[in-house]
């Protein structure tokens, strides 16, 4: 007998959704399917009209008042990522050679976290604010590092593992008033959650995230700021990020991103709402499982990420116990889930490593059954009693 098996890995990559799919289906009937936006024919004019109606959609959805031209199209959140720190970082030095360090924390996704080393190859310092127990890096942790020497400040708006929502638009007045630049990552953030963007001079979205195809995401950078590329060839995105684009995957972004938006208060009340109840039941009294983070109510966290860890049971195990009863679930970053080692997000936070090695992710969106949520909960709060004894 086949198994039935419940997703619940949506901050890894969650399923495409309709309007997404629907999208790469009316390109793939039109005429410009497999048409070079950067050809001076017409169907290569038409293609890059559309290329460029993206643009307009996604800059609409970030909000901010990014603009179309600002939209850079890249492979997803790890290019985006890696090209905001190295290209804003070196674009800013350029301008002012004063500007030699970066400020991260220490909980970012290891997109940035393992650019540090060759960062500091370039000749900049790099400094790491810590988060507090709860996981927020507040503004006051920032300031610390910042000063007439900072090229970038660059800070999540939302954590990949916990859900803990960043004070963002405080951060960037923190840069800003230092001369600094400020790039967010948010890609676990962008369609789930009201983004702050105004005072922020870059940000990372990757489309797999929203329910769009794997492998195409932006790093959206406001005209005014000094960028240096990192690859170059045809001179496509304005010389930031060069090579064919594609279209087809645009446009599906492009969808699932306004289907996102449209509907994101609707949703974000819904999906908190399952998510406050499978935090009720997973972490009730007597269950040995405990949530990661306090900030687990309302606008502190994203909406359907839900971080807990069974005490005395290694998620490893979890993992494949629930696999096998049909729920997929991940220990934190998809990203870093082959290590064996506890969580730097958890480890960071000041949480003991031998409770974080024990850390689940949940996560889900709109789609997801309630009362699957349910089953699920009575399958690992049986599994963790079971493996406890």
């Amino acid at each position: 007998m086949s198994t039935r098996y419940i997703y619940l890995d949506c901050a890894a990559s969650a399923p495409m959704s309709e309007p997404a799919l629907e999208a790469e289906r009316a390109y793939e009937q039109s005429s410009i399917a497999g048409a070079n936006p950067n050809s001076l024919h017409t169907l290569g004019r038409t293609a890059a009209a559309s290329l460029n109606g993206t643009r307009r959609e996604l800059a609409s959805c970030l909000g901010g008042g990014f603009r179309p031209a600002d939209v850079t199209f890249t492979s997803g959140g790890t290019e985006s990522n890696n090209l905001a720190l190295f290209g804003i970082a070196e674009g800013a030095r350029a301008k002012d050679r004063r500007r030699t360090s970066v400020v991260l924390s220490a909980i970012e996704h290891d997109s940035e976290l393992d650019v540090v080393g060759a960062l500091r190859d370039r000749g900049f310092d790099v400094h790491l604010a810590r988060p507090n127990r709860d996981g927020v890096v507040t503004a006051e942790a920032v300031s610390s590092f910042v000063d007439d020497t900072t090229a970038l400040v660059s800070v999540m708006a939302a954590n990949n593992e916990t859900g803990v929502v960043q004070p963002i638009a405080q951060i960037a007045q923190i840069a800003h008033a230092a001369g600094a630049l400020m790039h967010t990552d948010a890609v676990q953030a962008f369609g789930r959650i009201p983004l702050a963007l105004d005072d922020v001079d870059a940000v990372s979205i990757a489309a797999h995230k929203i329910g769009g195809p794997v492998g195409i995401g932006v790093l959206a950078i406001r005209g005014r700021t000094p960028f240096r590329a990192q690859s170059f060839g045809g001179g496509q995105e304005q010389g930031r990020r060069p090579g064919t684009q594609a279209v087809r995957d645009a446009l599906a972004f492009a969808a699932a991103a306004r289907d996102c938006t449209d509907h994101l208060e609707e949703r974000r009340k819904l999906v908190s709402s399952f998510s406050q109840r499978l935090y009720d039941r997973l972490c009730a009294e007597g269950t040995h499982i405990v949530p990661t983070t306090s900030a687990t109510m309302g606008a502190q966290r994203l909406p359907g990420l839900v971080s807990v860890m069974a005490e005395g049971v290694d998620s490893e195990t979890l993992i494949l116990d629930l696999d096998q009863a049909g729920f997929e679930v991940s220990a934190g970053s998809a990203c870093s889930s082959g290590s064996l080692d506890a969580s730097h997000v958890l480890l960071a936070m000041g949480i003991p490593r031998n409770l974080a090695l024990g850390s689940l992710r949940i996560s889900f969106d709109e789609r997801i059954d309630p009362d699957d949520l349910e089953r699920f909960a009575d399958v690992l709060l049986s599994d963790v009693k079971r493996r406890r004894h």
